[in-house]
This record gives structure tokens, C-alpha cells and sequence, in this order.
């Protein structure tokens, strides 16, 4: 075990025990026979870079492709320049491009699973942007997407949200988008907690409204669609949209507050799982899914549930910062050497906000070598004015 001094409300500090947790070299690969998880992956940015952090981002390129390695060598799939990725918080259509080319390119030459963002971020919204803009900016990604070897993530666009005057316009674009690809895509309905720009997405305020014209375009198009990931951070919804899925298509939980009881599924059915807090809790989430596997629900859920409060804790609302929460984990298990992010995201939460999730995370087993998160989280603190 490590001492370390965490600061906490209203200005004191306490000395704080971390607890050794879960090391991934100890534990097996996923057996996918029951339920198919991708992680949404951040990346690591090269601090050393002599641009405008704030404005322009560098990708440490060989520690962003070694963090695919380490969860691919757990089983998980990778989600590739999805929003953990910031894709519309610091990371452009370019890089991401390139990001998508390089992991697709490894995905392959090691049999992995890799599916990758497509979007319309590169198309800034605004008043002259037209509904063939968008469905001209969705085909370029797709197109570069596909071309580059990978599955379609037809993520949710804000230029869309922005121009679409009605449900139909919705059913426009997505049934030209999915008629053009050359392999089933997974749909992306993320909530506006995630991306308030993203409000009133499929053409309503309303999720139920909205759920009912999404189920109509994913009908319409049903064979060009392996499933949707929706994050609307509500069981109940999840899985009433679950429970009305043509047969072929598959739910994709993306939601944080709530992963384990859907994907353990209830009589009607289950999800898989796309998610961004298996970024950060991999090895816990490979040994519960391993257990799923060979049948014991219950172990699955014992496994899981420690880690629930700690992902609580990372999606908290404002939910779009979640990714500071995700690449400190990621720093403070030696994946990376430092704790910067594009766009200087790391400025967005509080140093209290970084100090409850280690308190959380010791509790879910996050850190397996103590000391080491001991030393690097003093050198963060240290900044704040903590003194160990």
C-alpha cells in the first residue's frame, strides 16, 4: 500500500491509503462468445510539441497505438476517434484520419476487432450549410473509413442537428449514408449530456419521441446496420429501445451509469457494450466479462459493481469532461508520462474532482502499483499547492 496526501473540501488535505489493484498481465483475454465490448479509447498527445496546445494538437503516436495493444490484449475491441478520443474537443477530421489509418492498420496485422468513427466534424456548422453538405461530409469519412479497412461508426453530427428542419431530413441522410457502405455500420445516439450541441437529435427534445424515429430509420435500413450505441445515461430507455431492435441489429450500451445490469441483460435480452469507461477500468471489466462468459451473472455483477461509483464519478455532469477523468487514470497507471490532453482539457476538472477518483478508484482496484500512483499523483497535486 502508498500514502498519499489528496486534498479535500473546504481547503484541508488527508493522508489517504491506495489500495493495490487488478494487474492486467494476470488476467485472460475476453471470450466474445456471449457478448461483443469495444472500449472508446482516448489518446496521448506529445507534450513536447512546439505548437499551441490550445488550439492545435500533437499525438504521441506510439504511446496512443501501445494503449490499443494493452486493450486488445485484455479482448476488448476498440472504438476508434470516437468522442473519448475528443473528436470536437481537440481532435480534427485530419488527425483522427490518421489515427483511424494506423489503428485499423495494427487492428489487422494482430486479428483484432477495431471499429472507427465517421462523422461531419470537419464541416463547420452554420447558416449556409445545406442538408447535401452533410450528406457530402458523411460520405468523405465514410468513404476514408472504409477505404482505410475499418467498420463504420456513423457518429452523431452536430452540422446535422443544426440544419435538419424535421425527421425527415434524418431519415434523408441516414438512408443515403447506410445504402453506400460497403459493410453494416453502428449507429451513434449520444445524448446532449454528452454534447449539448446535440439536442434534439432524430427531431425531437423528447428521447421517446425521438427513439420512436430513430427505430423507423434503423427499420428502413435494418441490413446495413449491425447495431446502435445509444448514451442517454437511462436504463429504462436503453433497454425499451433494446427490446424493439429488428432482429439483425444490435444494442451497444453506451452508458456509463449503468453498463452492468444491460449488458447482464434480463429475460427479453441483453447489450453488448461500446464504452468509454472501459478505457480506464479494462482489466476489472475482462475478468467480469470472462465470468459472464462461463455463466456466473452474479459474479459478473459482484465484479463490476465497485466499479460503478468511480465511473459515476467520471461521467458526473458536465458529462463531456469526462475524458480529463479517463487520461488521468490512463497517467496514473503508467500508460502514458504525463497528464496533458489536447486543448488543454486537463484544466477540466477540479484538483478535488482528480483527488475523489483516486479515493473511488482504489476502491474498484484501479491501480495496481500503488506507488507509482502515490508519486505521480503528488506531482500533480504538487501544482495545486499540496505538499506531501
Amino acid at each position: 500500500m502508498a500514502q498519499l496526501i489528496l486534498p479535500t473540501a473546504g481547503g484541508g488535505t488527508e493522508s489517504f491509503t491506495i489500495k493495490p489493484g487488478i494487474d492486467p498481465a494476470a488476467v485472460s483475454p475476453i471470450q466474445r462468445d456471449v457478448r461483443t465490448v469495444y472500449a472508446a479509447v482516448h489518446v496521448v498527445v506529445d507534450p513536447f510539441a512546439d505548437n499551441a496546445p490550445m488550439i492545435e494538437g500533437a499525438v504521441d503516436w506510439d504511446r496512443t497505438l501501445a494503449f490499443r495493444e494493452h486493450l486488445w490484449n485484455l479482448g476488448f475491441g476498440v472504438a476508434e476517434a470516437m468522442d473519448t478520443a475528443q473528436r470536437g474537443m481537440g481532435m480534427d477530421w485530419n488527425t483522427s484520419l490518421e489515427l483511424i489509418q494506423k489503428s485499423v492498420a495494427l487492428a489487422k496485422s494482430g486479428g483484432h476487432l477495431v471499429a472507427c468513427g465517421a462523422g461531419t466534424d470537419h464541416l463547420e456548422p452554420g447558416p449556409d450549410v445545406t442538408l447535401d453538405d452533410v450528406i457530402a461530409a458523411y460520405e468523405l469519412q465514410c468513404e476514408a473509413v472504409e477505404a482505410a479497412g475499418g467498420q463504420v461508426i456513423m457518429m452523431a453530427s452536430r452540422a446535422l442537428a443544426a440544419v435538419a428542419q424535421s425527421p425527415d431530413d434524418y431519415r434523408k441522410v441516414y438512408a443515403r449514408i447506410l445504402g453506400g457502405l460497403q459493410r453494416p455500420a453502428i449507429l451513434h445516439w449520444l445524448g446532449e449530456m454528452f454534447d449539448p450541441a446535440l439536442k434534439g437529435y432524430w427531431g425531437s427534445d423528447d428521447h421517446d419521441i425521438a427513439m420512436d424515429i430513430c427505430l423507423d430509420i434503423i427499420a428502413e435500413s435494418a441490413s446495413k446496420i449491425d447495431g446502435i450505441k445509444i448514451s442517454l445515461l437511462s436504463a429504462e430507455k436503453e433497454i425499451t429501445m433494446r427490446n424493439r431492435l429488428p432482429a439483425n441489429v444490435r444494442m451497444y450500451t453506451g452508458d456509463d451509469f449503468n453498463y452492468p445490469e444491460l449488458i447482464a441483460g434480463d429475460e427479453q435480452g441483453f447489450s453488448h457494450a461500446l464504452l468509454g469507461i472501459f478505457d480506464p477500468i479494462a482489466p476489472m471489466a475482462a475478468n467480469a466479462l470472462n465470468a459472464l462468459s462461463a455463466g456466473d451473472t452474479q459474479a459478473f455483477l459482484a465484479q463490476l459493481e465497485p466499479t460503478v461509483a468511480l465511473s459515476r464519478h467520471i461521467f458526473k455532469a458536465p458529462t463531456r469532461f469526462y475524458k480529463t477523468g479517463v487520461v488521468f487514470s490512463a497517467y496514473l497507471n503508467g500508460h502514458q508520462d504525463h497528464f496533458t490532453m489536447l486543448g488543454g482539457q486537463q484544466a477540466a476538472r477540479s484538483m478535488l474532482h482528480l483527488a475523489d477518483l483516486i479515493r473511488l478508484g482504489s476502491d474498484a482496484g484501479l491501480f495496481p502499483d500503488p506507488e507509482m500512483t502515490a508519486r505521480r499523483a503528488a506531482s500533480v497535486f504538487a501544482t495545486y499547492g499540496v505538499t506531501q
